[in-house]
């Protein structure tokens, strides 16, 4: 069984520019990832990831890696992603709610809100365990933002979605707190079940064979 959310019963009175720029750019640089070969493709989260221990300057990445400076890992991490059904899950919320939120922010002040929240995300992942040498990336610590600020909103809407159970097939609408309160519940889960897996990396110069985590 799952589910897919299609769309909101809220349309938005202005163009959601940001949200569609934001959007491409991520699906613009997925594109460049995957075009790359495995290793570069390698290289690139690691330079462009967050990496706690480089954040906070307990490890140093090698000298071919060392793109952007750490701090601006924080930003360059929310465009990259490990894979299609990360990048689709991520960018198929951003696009039904983020409209919501930028129409009733403006478009300046949806941006600096986005990267906001995910410079929060990104910074509390990192003190849990500052020491980690695991690259982190993903928008979701930014879209968790932009979900928040739509339920505070819109706390009443509701959400077309596609209900799938084996060969049944059906749309239902669904007040759009128990969507997102799903969504919030798996990247719960989803972030207890890597932090499981993780162990124990030590501190100092990263090694390209460290694990990564998908945010």
């Amino acid at each position: 069984m799952f589910t897919i959310p299609l769309y909101d019963d809220n349309p938005s009175l202005r163009p959601s520019v940001l949200t569609w720029l934001i959007l491409a750019a991520c699906v613009a640089v997925y594109l460049w990832q995957f075009s790359l070969p495995a290793r570069a493709g390698e290289a690139i989260v690691y330079s462009l990831g967050v990496i706690p221990a480089v954040l906070f300057g307990r490890a140093e990445l090698p000298p071919q890696l060392q793109m952007v400076p750490g701090w601006a890992s924080v930003f360059t991490s929310m465009f990259l992603h490990g894979g299609w059904m990360h990048l689709l899950g991520n960018m198929l919320y951003l696009w039904i709610f983020g409209n919501n939120v930028e129409d009733a922010m403006s478009h300046g002040r949806f941006l600096v809100f986005y990267l906001l929240c995910g410079l929060a995300a990104a910074l509390t992942q990192s003190l849990i365990d500052p020491g980690s040498t695991i690259p982190m990336i993903g928008a979701s610590g930014a879209i968790a933002g932009v979900l928040g600020a739509y339920l505070m909103l819109h706390p009443r809407a509701n959400v077309r979605v596609l209900l799938v159970i084996f060969f049944y097939i059906r749309l239902l609408n669904v007040p759009a707190v128990i969507v997102l309160g799903l969504w919030f519940a798996v990247q719960v889960l989803s972030g207890w079940g890597s932090s499981a897996e993780e162990g124990g990396v030590p501190s100092g110069r990263i090694s390209a064979a460290s694990p990564l985590a998908w945010c």
